[in-house]
C-alpha cells in the first residue's frame, strides 16, 4: 500500500510533476465553472496550472493528461457525474474555510503548501458547521426532498449563502438586464 500523496502524474509513459497545492486546484475548478471560457480553454487552464512542465508536453498527450488531471482532482472518485450543482468554491469561501480550518486545526490559507488531497480530506470531514448545514440543505433540495420547518426557516433567513448564484456569461447578463429593463424592473 502506498500512502504517499502524488506529486506527479503519468502521461505518455513519463512522470510529470504537478502543482498539487489546493489553491491551484481551486483555481482550476473556478475556470471549469466560468461560462465565458470554452471547453478547450478550460482544459488548457487545467493542464497549464496543474502540470509544472506543461509547455514541454506533446499536444498528442493532452487528452491523456486531462483525464489524469481530472482523476487527480476527483481523488479517483468514480460513479455518477453531473446532476445539480451544490458546491461553489468561490461563493462558499466565506463559510467553507472556517469549517475546513476547524477540521484542520489551523488556518489552511496561511499554509505555504497544502496538498489537494489533504484539503479534500479536511473538506469531507466537515460536520456541525454553517457550511455543513448549507450543503445538506442544498443537497436535500437537489434531491427534491421536502425541508423540515427549521430547515425552511434557516434557508429563508440565510438565502444569500444558501442559494447558489447562477454563473452567467457576459452575454447572458446583458440579456437578463435587457429583459428586466423591458419589464420595468
Amino acid at each position: 500500500m502506498d500512502f504517499r500523496l502524488p506529486e506527479a502524474l503519468e502521461v505518455g509513459g513519463r512522470q510529470w510533476a504537478i502543482r498539487a497545492d489546493f489553491r491551484e486546484i481551486l483555481n482550476i475548478l473556478a475556470a471549469f465553472e466560468d461560462p465565458e471560457l470554452t471547453e478547450a480553454e478550460k482544459a488548457y487552464i487545467c493542464l497549464n496550472n496543474l502540470y509544472a512542465d506543461f509547455p514541454e508536453m506533446k499536444t498528442a498527450d493532452y487528452p491523456e493528461a486531462f483525464r489524469a488531471a481530472v482523476a487527480f482532482i476527483d481523488h479517483g472518485a468514480t460513479g455518477a457525474k453531473g446532476g445539480t450543482r451544490t458546491v461553489d468554491w468561490e461563493q462558499d469561501a466565506p463559510i467553507l474555510f472556517p469549517a475546513v480550518n476547524r477540521v484542520a486545526g489551523y488556518e489552511v490559507r496561511s499554509a505555504a503548501f497544502l496538498h489537494w488531497w489533504t484539503f479534500l480530506g479536511f473538506f469531507m470531514e466537515i460536520r456541525d458547521s454553517v457550511y455543513a448545514t448549507v450543503l445538506a440543505l442544498r443537497q436535500k433540495r437537489a434531491r427534491g426532498e421536502k425541508l423540515e420547518k427549521w430547515e425552511q426557516d434557516f434557508w429563508r433567513r440565510n438565502v444569500g449563502i444558501c442559494r447558489l448564484k447562477p454563473r452567467l456569461s457576459d452575454a447572458e447578463k446583458a440579456e437578463k438586464e435587457r429583459l428586466e429593463a423591458a419589464l420595468g424592473r
